[in-house]
């Protein structure tokens, strides 16, 4: 299975959890270079979810790991404090963005935005728990 066969029902399946409790996302997928391969605005999401969504699945995939963790190393006291400013401000540290695994590699990333970070969260990890050929 291919990166853009996942992106394509990772962004469905996040749609439809956020269909589901009515708030617009904004929904973004990279690949493993950090390149925008899908990417979908729902109507009446907030035009600041576009920049965040991508900033989210570029944070998952460059820091291999859920962007709701990157706060607690990012942060000040943190081990890597300040990594927020490097890599042209898109270092996003709350919760919404996921890395993508398939068959233990990591092939991309994942980036909801548009709710709460609670909303944002549950949109994504409902779309990762539910695509073919994700690694959960």
């Amino acid at each position: 299975m291919t990166i853009y066969k996942i992106a394509d029902e990772l962004i469905n399946k996040a749609m439809k959890k956020a269909n589901e409790i009515n708030v617009p996302m904004v929904l973004a997928v990279v690949d493993e270079g950090g390149n925008l391969i899908q990417y979908r605005r729902m109507e009446g999401s907030l035009l600041v979810s576009v920049d965040v969504a991508q900033g989210k699945a570029y944070t998952a995939l460059a820091l291999n790991m859920p962007t709701g963790e990157v706060a607690k190393i990012i942060g000040p006291g943190g081990p890597i404090y300040g990594m927020e400013a490097t890599n042209h401000g898109k270092i996003v540290a709350f919760g919404g963005g996921f890395p993508i695994y398939h068959e233990g590699k990591l092939i991309g990333g994942f980036g909801v935005s548009g709710g709460s970070v609670e909303e944002d969260v549950m949109c994504a990890s409902y779309a990762l728990e539910n695509t073919e050929g994700v690694d959960k």
